[in-house]
């Protein structure tokens, strides 16, 4: 009732709704009507109330809630109806996406929530995600792939950050893989996990992680100078809800188009590593090498050149060496 009592407030544009009006819809007493008022009241929603005009919905909250983002979101598959998982708090977004895909959750479901108290980034990093400060999402896809493409939709996941943020006019700057950095600091924290068979892809979970309204001093002193936010960049609060909305819908339109030659164009359009001098600390081998950041190839691999020739880095650290 409460999902269907916000909706007539929505739609009335702030202009006043008589409780005798709605509770006449909802076949209920004005004294339920005012008890769900009062309710939507605690959840952060700010309304106004007239003895005589009746009730005004003022403010929104910058909430993740499903009857919120859900709210004008146009996708087809990504957190649709139903596939729209809300936490306010959890340890990790991605470990519950995983329990949640291995029993079978529907392609496209998200799972989010306001806080993370125990965020994993690459190599077991811990990932610091503020109480309604940022997004922390997972996301859970069900591509007909083998396991050797699941890497590529990393890459995917960081264009869909970038176009994200060009609808905000903030231009990204993506470091192999999918890092999206400004000022030489980090942003955006993607971790993309899989289970597979031989032939083929049971499931990927794309965690994503993204610093909106993070103020510098809040950020632990031991990441203080490597983490930036968005409000940063733009000089202002971003809603948090526009852009998880924006987001999950580029991530969908790319998503459905399947076009990863598409991609990788957008991804070069973006990246900050081509071109330049890196180290790269190998995951598969260990090894610690430099040269130059040549290209990326079908895969979405790193070709590096250096002394003793070209290496192809399908994963590891990759850090952008200062130039002289």
């Amino acid at each position: 009732m409460k999902k269907k009592i916000l909706e007539m407030l929505r739609d009335a544009n702030k202009n006043f709704v008589s409780g005798e009006s709605i509770a006449e819809i909802m076949n209920v007493s004005r004294t339920a009507i005012w008890k769900h008022i009062q309710s939507l009241r605690k959840r952060g929603y700010t309304i106004s109330s007239s003895e005589r005009l009746g009730y005004k919905l003022e403010q929104i909250p910058d909430l993740l809630r499903p009857e919120i983002v859900q709210f004008e979101l146009q996708t087809k598959i990504l957190a649709t109806d139903s596939n729209y998982v809300y936490k306010n708090s959890i340890e990790s977004t991605n470990e519950l996406a995983k329990k949640m895909a291995y029993h079978g959750a529907a392609d496209g479901t998200v799972i989010v929530a306001e806080e993370q108290t125990g965020g994993k980034g690459r190599l077991e990093r811990s990932f610091f995600s503020p109480k309604e400060k940022g997004i922390w999402f997972s996301v859970i896809l069900r591509p007909h792939c083998m396991a050797k493409d699941a890497p590529k939709f990393t890459l995917m996941a960081a264009v869909a950050v970038a176009r994200a943020m060009e609808r905000f006019n903030l231009r990204a700057e993506i470091k192999w893989p999918n890092d999206i950095m400004y000022d030489g600091r980090k942003l955006v924290g993607i971790l993309t996990e899989m289970s597979a068979e031989i032939g083929h892809v049971n499931y990927i979970v794309v965690g994503i992680g993204i610093n909106v309204n993070v103020c510098r001093e809040e950020f632990p002193e031991s990441i203080r100078e490597i983490a930036a936010s968005l409000s940063e960049m733009a000089g202002e609060n971003i809603s948090r809800t526009k852009f998880f909305r924006a987001l999950l819908e580029e991530f969908d339109k790319l998503y459905i188009a399947n076009n990863f030659d598409e991609v990788f164009k957008i991804w070069r359009k973006f990246n900050i590593t081509l071109g330049k001098k890196v180290t790269v600390l190998s995951a598969e081998t260990g090894d610690i090498f430099t040269g130059m950041a040549v290209d990326i190839d079908k895969d979405g691999a790193l070709i590096v050149e250096t002394n003793e020739g070209r290496k192809t880095v399908y994963a590891g650290d990759v850090s952008i060496r200062p130039a002289k």
